[in-house]
């Protein structure tokens, strides 16, 4: 087995889940991550955790879903019941076919995602980490040959996740202390409001509040959105295509939105419940070990010189306490590229312009 699988494992269960002792973690399995489980098992089982593998597919849940007359149960007991008995879940990725939801209606998927939110919630309770194992069929979404893709992959995980939480946390302090944020592109002047907002410094760790390896990042959980902006950035939700995506806001609400592919699927998520319509994250990508789109989110909204916005969920970890924030089904990113002619402001302050942060060589005030 390659080294960097075994590498890849431990970064995992000791920097990002944080695993000790006696912790029940459920190792959530795609069809194409077997040999990262392997590797993933033998490190839980040198901790002296407890492990319940669950292997899952989508090609499985698609059948499921379309199969179904798609009046689902809500929350089924026995799988809350697992989370509720765990302290992790550690969930790999890796799929044979990234497309294999494309074949679900929209209807369907939506209402099936509407019938799992406690099952959510609950992982998301937990110490929750999400991860990919490279594929051939991610690496042909990339555009890339697998053995460069690999490469691509481990150059994103395998870092010193330290030193970048360290840099990080430079555009974290500017965020707490700000109240507003905005950002100028082509086709794009959009403020939003961060004000008693908590910036996660996500590092990918759960010491950080953080739950994605790679991570990369810095996110917050704006609100009063006002004004427009393009997504220029490519991307793939549950196996639709969707490009070019223009949304505009009034009040916090997505008002009008257009896309030069993928409108119908853009709809769906727009029209899943009322919260879907409201942001729930305003990330900044900061990983510089991730040096071109690749069709995969997990990546993509951690590269450098790129912004991303989520309609649906906000996050919890970024919100006053006591206060429930947007709440949806979905939690949907979009990326747009921050690398020529753009600038973002705190407060009227420029922090970043062409993908350059103040604090960086190069930066132009």
């Amino acid at each position: 087995m390659d080294q960097r699988i075994h590498d890849h494992a431990e970064v995992l269960v000791d920097w990002s889940a944080r695993i000790e002792d006696g912790d029940d973690v459920v190792l959530r399995v795609d069809e194409g991550a077997h040999d990262l489980a392997v590797a993933v098992a033998e490190k839980l089982g040198e901790r002296g955790a407890n492990v319940l593998p669950v292997y899952g597919s989508d090609e499985v849940e698609s059948a499921f879903v379309r199969g179904h007359d798609g009046d689902f149960d809500q929350d089924p007991d026995f799988e809350v019941a697992m989370l509720e008995r765990a302290d992790a879940v550690l969930s790999l990725r890796g799929q044979h076919n990234t497309a294999a939801k494309a074949a679900v209606s929209g209807e369907k998927r939506s209402a099936y995602k509407k019938s799992r939110t406690a099952i959510k919630t609950r992982q998301m309770d937990t110490d929750w980490v999400s991860t990919l194992h490279p594929t051939r069929a991610h690496a042909q979404n990339a555009g890339m040959g697998y053995e460069e893709y690999k490469d691509f992959v481990y150059d994103a995980i395998l870092r010193d996740w330290e030193s970048l939480a360290d840099e990080m946390a430079n555009l974290k302090d500017l965020l707490d202390e700000g109240s507003e944020v905005r950002l100028v592109k082509e086709d794009t002047d959009l403020t939003m409001s961060i004000e008693d907002r908590t910036a996660v410094n996500s590092a990918a760790s759960v010491a950080y509040d953080s739950h994605n390896l790679p991570s990369g990042e810095v996110f917050t959980a704006p609100e009063a959105t006002e004004g427009e902006v393009y997504f220029d950035v490519p991307m793939t939700h549950d196996g639709v295509r969707i490009r070019d995506v223009r949304l505009a806001f009034e009040d916090g609400e997505v008002v009008d939105w257009s896309a030069e592919v993928g409108e119908a699927a853009l709809e769906d998520i727009l029209t899943t419940d009322e919260g879907a319509k409201r942001l729930g994250e305003l990330g900044i990508g900061m990983n510089r070990g991730i040096d071109r789109f690749t069709d995969s989110i997990l990546f993509d909204e951690k590269m450098g010189d790129t912004v991303h916005l989520a309609v649906g969920r906000a996050y919890s970890s970024c919100l006053p306490e006591g206060e429930e924030g947007n709440q949806s089904a979905v939690h949907v990113d979009m990326i747009t590229d921050v690398s020529e002619d753009s600038r973002m402001e705190i407060d009227g302050e420029v922090v970043q312009r062409n993908g350059t942060f103040r604090w960086e060589d190069g930066f132009e005030g």
